[in-house]
């Protein structure tokens, strides 16, 4: 039986890059009477959150894309988050240290930083040497119990090409030369990804890898470790990136990544999705508005493109417009309505922020516009009354788009609190820092409590606003990043 999957991680936003791998990833299961699951991949204990993982289902959910087996509904293979699968790894792991196929490495990080900078100004690719590949297993024993910091790393041949069969692009061949001695499993004993991936899905039985081009060039690990276990490798399909249109690699500095960004602006999941597949795929009969259904009814994966697809925000409007008068009566279309943001969940957090400047039902709508529209219509005129010249509001509104992107929690308070200690490590007043906000966030310079209105707003599209009103005001190239962010550091903050 074909099985896909996919497999995010919950560290962030779910990009829309992770539903394009699902959607084709789920219509090839589906096309051939197959299975498609969901696996959470959350070994980064730093940076993996509970509430991140609950965006990304309910973002899958909102495409339509389900999942046979996943963590939220169980399955025979499970458990389906890699945290709890913990004693697996550990077990494989040994087993290839007992084969000769991985060994301990006790390599500091200063020297591993130093061996890499020598090898870089000698023009050779920065790898790992060796060093203790050679290591007798008395050493090793006896580092051990010391209490020695160590990872695991695979070991890697020295000479010879690996070929790498795919379905879209035929053999590929990478000299082992170029390939590094991964580590597999680190010093607090939780496994890396590429030892994690190749582990479950051979165990969840996966027969078919759908994941981007980026990917490439970790094949040959991957394809050595299914080797060294004595496993079959499941077919790749490495599809291309995502773009924007300068045809770079898709972005949030660029493009609105997030899933629910798209779902908060009003775009209907059946464009989303329409649009994600006529991205890298097509019907024979070439019409661009097709549901998932006859998508999947028609799956082909030879009708996949190895073009640069490029998302086209306009484009999805256009695709979106067809949908929403299309297929949608009168009675639907105010149905969609009020599930998007007229409901009543939603009128009850937009209530007691405007509740106490409402003498009659139709001040609501004024007051409440600018929490329901997606990006205001703001110039470079609308931030001319500041008292903040204009170099220092693009930096405030930079310093709090980074700030605001390490958010989990989306609380006002949480807000509250972050904003005012980046202005009091700015030696900013927090007026002057909150000024440029009301602008970018309202499309005014007074507005609602600005706090609770960014928790209503949600992470998505306080931080899409942000960004637009950083565009509005000149954006901030390659250069002025990079001294924006050396001086951001300097406050003692990382990205």
């Amino acid at each position: 039986m074909v099985r896909t999957r996919v497999a995010p991680s919950p560290t962030g936003d779910p990009h829309v890059g992770t539903g394009y791998m699902a959607l084709f990833s789920y219509c090839y299961a589906k096309a051939h009477g197959g299975e498609f699951l969901l696996r959470i991949e959350d070994t980064d204990v730093a940076r993996s959150t509970q509430q991140s993982e609950e965006v990304i289902l309910a973002s899958l959910k909102w495409l339509g894309l389900d999942w046979d087996e996943g963590p939220d509904i169980g399955g025979p293979k499970g458990p389906y988050r890699q945290s709890e699968r913990l004693p697996i790894y550990q077990a494989h792991v040994q087993q290839l240290v007992d084969a000769g196929h991985a060994f301990h490495c006790f390599c500091t990080r200063e020297r591993l930083d130093e061996m890499r900078k020598q090898q870089i100004a000698s023009g050779e690719t920065a790898r790992y040497d060796g060093a203790c590949a050679g290591l007798s297993q008395s050493e090793v024993d006896a580092n051990l119990a010391k209490g020695l910091p160590s990872v695991v790393r695979m070991k890697v041949p020295e000479t010879g090409i690996c070929v790498i069969q795919d379905r879209l692009r035929g053999d590929i061949e990478i000299d082992y030369s170029q390939i590094d001695m991964q580590v597999l499993q680190k010093a607090d004993g939780f496994p890396t990804y590429h030892l994690a991936v190749v582990v479950d899905d051979h165990l969840m039985e996966i027969t078919h890898i759908i994941r981007g081009e980026e990917w490439i060039n970790s094949a040959p690990k991957h394809q050595l470790l299914y080797e060294y276990f004595g496993w079959s490798m499941p077919e790749l399909i490495h599809m291309p990136l995502l773009r924007n249109p300068d045809k770079s690699k898709l972005s949030k500095r660029k493009n609105p990544t997030s899933i629910r960004y798209y779902k908060d602006m009003g775009f209907m999941p059946e464009a989303v999705v329409n649009y994600l597949g006529m991205l890298g795929w097509s019907l024979p009969s070439g019409e661009e508005k097709f549901p998932l259904s006859d998508m999947v009814a028609n799956f082909d994966i030879s009708r996949i493109s190895m073009g640069a697809p490029v998302f086209d925000v306009e484009k999805l409007k256009w695709l979106n417009g067809r949908w929403l008068r299309e297929t949608l009566d009168d009675d639907a279309l105010a149905d969609r309505l009020v599930e998007w943001a007229l409901n009543r969940d939603k009128l009850l957090e937009i209530i007691p922020l405007i509740k106490e400047r409402v003498e009659v039902f139709s001040d609501v709508a004024p007051l409440a516009a600018f929490l329901l529209e997606g990006l205001p219509e703001i110039s470079v005129e609308s931030f001319a009354k500041l008292k903040t010249p204009p170099e220092t509001t693009l930096k405030i509104l930079q310093f709090s788009l980074w700030q605001l992107e390490q958010v989990t929690a989306w609380q006002s308070s949480d807000l509250q609190a972050r904003l005012k200690h980046l202005a009091d490590i700015m030696d900013v007043k927090i007026r002057d820092l909150l000024g440029p906000l009301f602008i970018a966030l309202s499309g005014r310079p007074v507005a609602p409590p600005l706090f609770d209105s960014m928790q209503v707003l949600g992470p998505d599209m306080t931080r899409a606003r942000i960004r637009a009103a950083i565009e509005v005001l000149g954006g901030v190239s390659k250069k002025q990043t990079k001294k924006l962010d050396a001086e951001y550091r300097g406050l003692g903050h990382k990205k």
